[in-house]
């Protein structure tokens, strides 16, 4: 990485406001930790911190507007944007928190209490790791750096601020902060750091759900989100927030499966990460075999991948238990409610039969009904996930063609239903003079059935006749015409209908190489 440093044009003037507010009241402002990590990374911040040596009291006359709790000394500096939705004007939030010290924590999460100090080197020496403690004073272009932040940014470095221990015990959450980190950046974990993880790990059962949950998301969401999953698992955080998945540690499948369900459902995952698919079909991918360890039964002897002969297992159900078990593992760590659904009904139906030999277009739209038209193809990819899990082509050809299949059951079919008119319209149209045989309005029956496909004939080849009033028209000329002659018409509009359904499905098929 080549010489770190910070472009002023690069921090918006919303922030800078701040800055400059306190500055011009005789108080030191410095914006500090990740978005200072991030501008010097080259990133865009998605939040601005800002420290300072003015206390609550003293920073809320400086700003029209402001948010303050009172718990953390946190004031929330609301900066007008420059839009203006519906009548109401909206603001950037700025969070400028006083220099602190903090007493001991009392819950592994909080501190006990907090007090305020003059000096910006005891705000800094509380934070979690080296690359969050970096402080920059926009005005005199003045990066601190107390702890080797830049060089561990350079090494590509998660290292705690001093002792790792005591980080860890302050605060339990900022383990997961410390794998949440090395899967965002791609940074690796000191050893120490690490050391101290392993040894502090079972403090993460004094978190929260909501906490921990939210750290998670993060990892799933971050680039190397199956490094960051796996690390969890070998560094003893895995086991206290979702266990279930451990269970896939050694459990065999043999047959076409090269690993264990564990090491198949991270890869799954990392195919679902690398094809920037959203955080429910991350999810989706990583728990949609976690129910084959409580579903496995010896099965027969079949060839290995590698030629060698093995015991394949069977896993009947595993996706019936494994949706069973995503959704108490998600309302355990309170997901809300539409996205458990949607990950429980994926792990639930990604096991759908796609032998394109064998299965018909309604065993396909069943599939469709169940998961519903929206995620139809949310569950295709899902099953992608699950093919490259076991380091098998994207999309072979079976897939292709079930692909194709879909779209033709999602696929409006040709027919009268799409006509301005129906058989109800038909029976209103009054003869004026009646007919030869009496009849003064069109009957139901056979006629009527060949005069609606005679009119989508007519359609067909001109859809601007497709009115209610072209089509009444149209449709008493063709009710005066002889019962063969009508039924002649009738059977030609079924022709032309299904010759155009065969090109819309070989259309359907080209487009999926089928």
């Amino acid at each position: 990485m080549s010489n770190l440093k910070i472009n002023n044009s690069k921090i918006p003037e919303y922030v800078t406001h701040v800055t400059s507010t306190l500055e011009k009241a005789n108080f030191e402002a410095f914006i500090v930790g990740g978005c200072v990590r991030d501008l010097l990374l080259g990133k865009e911040p998605k939040d601005w911190d800002i420290t300072t040596n003015a206390k609550p009291e003293e920073i809320l006359p400086l700003f029209e507007k402001t948010v303050y709790e009172n718990t953390f000394g946190t004031v929330g500096v609301c900066v007008p944007r420059e839009t203006v939705t519906r009548g109401t004007e909206e603001y950037y939030i700025i969070e400028v928190t006083p220099y602190r010290i903090e007493a001991k924590y009392e819950d592994f999460r909080h501190p006990g209490e907090i007090e305020f100090s003059d000096n910006l080197e005891d705000d800094l020496k509380r934070r979690d790791f080296t690359i969050n403690t970096l402080a920059y004073n926009i005005s005199k272009g003045q990066l601190i750096d107390l702890y080797k932040g830049q060089e561990d940014l350079k090494d590509k470095v998660i290292r705690a601020v001093n002792d790792p221990n005591e980080r860890f015990q302050e605060d339990a959450l900022r383990m997961l902060r410390a794998i949440r980190f090395s899967a965002q950046l791609d940074f690796a974990v000191s050893y120490e750091t690490m050391k101290a993880i392993t040894e502090n790990a079972d403090l993460v059962k004094n978190i929260s759900e909501e906490r921990i949950r939210d750290e998670f998301i993060k990892i799933i969401k971050s680039e190397k989100s199956a490094l960051g999953i796996g690390m969890l698992s070998k560094l003893g955080l895995l086991k206290h927030i979702i266990p279930e998945l451990e269970d896939g540690i050694g459990c065999e499948q043999g047959g076409a499966h090269i690993f264990d369900v564990f090491e198949h459902c991270l890869q799954a995952l990392e195919h679902a990460t690398n094809k920037e698919l959203s955080m429910e079909l991350r999810l989706s991918a990583l728990f949609h075999d976690i129910g084959k360890p409580h579903s496995r039964r010896k099965g027969i002897k079949k060839a290995c991948p590698n030629g060698s002969s093995g015991r394949a297992f069977t896993f009947y159900g595993h996706e019936v238990v494994g949706a069973r078990m995503v959704k108490k593992i998600m309302d355990r760590l309170k997901f809300p409610k539409k996205q458990t659904d949607f990950v429980v009904s994926m792990v639930r139906n990604h096991m759908f039969f796609s032998d394109t030999e064998q299965i018909t277009l309604s065993a396909v739209r069943r599939v469709v009904q169940k998961v519903g038209q929206e995620n139809i193809w949310e569950l295709m990819k899902v099953r992608e996930a699950d093919r490259v899990g076991m380091k098998k082509k994207e999309a072979p050809y079976r897939l292709r063609k079930y692909h194709a299949m879909i779209e033709e059951v999602l696929h409006d079919p040709i027919s009268v239903g799409q006509l301005a008119i129906n058989g109800n319209d038909l029976m209103k149209i009054k003869f004026h003079p009646p007919t030869e045989d009496g009849r003064t309005s069109i009957k139901p029956g056979p006629r009527m059935g060949w005069i609606l496909h005679a009119l989508l004939e007519e359609v067909l080849d001109d859809p601007k006749k497709n009115t209610k009033e072209a089509l009444s028209e149209l449709a008493k000329s063709l009710d005066l015409l002889k019962d063969k002659e009508l039924k002649a018409l009738g059977e030609k509009g079924i022709e032309k209908k299904d010759e155009l359904e065969k090109k819309e499905v070989k259309k359907l098929h080209v487009k999926h190489g089928v």
